[in-house]
């Protein structure tokens, strides 16, 4: 489980939320589901003011420095690796140059992780276009981006419609003619929507916490 820094094993994996809140139990959510997946220590933090998180340009732009800030201080504290737990990869080149440890994105993981499942890669968000790093990413096994009814932030995702609201989505995009499913927005993870989609539209659906994770594993013990 995710612990306070205080408290962290040795060279955790550092996991950056771009959702403010000041309940642990939540901001560990992305950390805890990278130790039941892959038995990496973790360490969570959250950059402040954002209850909100990242959900349009401006809000990515005042998270950015906050970003390569909590990067310094987790780096400092001994982190061995970090993950920006945002599909939108915000301030990823400039935490790699602000620290001397390797920097994950979610976003740009997800990517790697989808184009090694498919060749139609359809891309479920909060916003209406798919995160640019995404898109950059996948090239032309691009096929279409999609946002769930209603949803225009990250905690829209917790309304009690929210999950079906991602379902008709995510189907949506199958119809359309996606053979892979790409979740660009980690707090799909936080609702645990991925077996569901997966047991109902029978294609591979890629969680970024996960691929971030997966990645991580990789530095970790380097």
């Amino acid at each position: 489980m995710s612990v306070p820094p205080s408290e962290a094993p040795a060279r955790p994996i550092g996991v950056i939320r771009v959702l403010t809140s000041g309940d642990p139990t939540a901001v560990a959510t992305h950390g805890t589901a990278i130790e039941e997946r892959y038995g990496l220590p973790t360490v969570s933090r959250c950059i402040p003011g954002q209850p909100y998180g990242i959900h349009d340009d401006e809000s990515e732009a005042r998270a950015e420095p906050k970003i390569v800030a909590l990067a310094r201080e987790l780096a400092d504290a001994g982190a061995q690796a970090l993950i920006i737990s945002c599909a939108a990869d915000p301030a990823l080149q400039e935490t790699r140059r602000a620290v001397g440890v390797p920097v994950i994105g979610a976003g740009s993981a997800a990517a790697a992780v989808a184009l090694g499942l498919g060749r139609r890669v359809g891309v479920l968000g909060i916003r209406d276009e798919a995160p640019p790093a995404v898109r950059a990413l996948l090239g032309d096994r691009f096929t279409a981006s999609a946002r769930p009814h209603g949803v225009h932030r990250t905690t829209d995702l917790l309304a009690p419609e929210g999950p079906e609201a991602v379902l008709e989505a995510a189907a949506g995009l199958v119809a359309s003619g996606a053979d892979t499913l790409l979740l660009a927005c980690t707090g799909l993870n936080t609702i645990g929507i991925r077996p569901l989609l997966e047991r109902r539209l029978g294609v591979p659906v890629v969680d970024p916490v996960l691929a971030a994770g997966l990645l991580a594993s990789y530095a970790y013990g380097t």
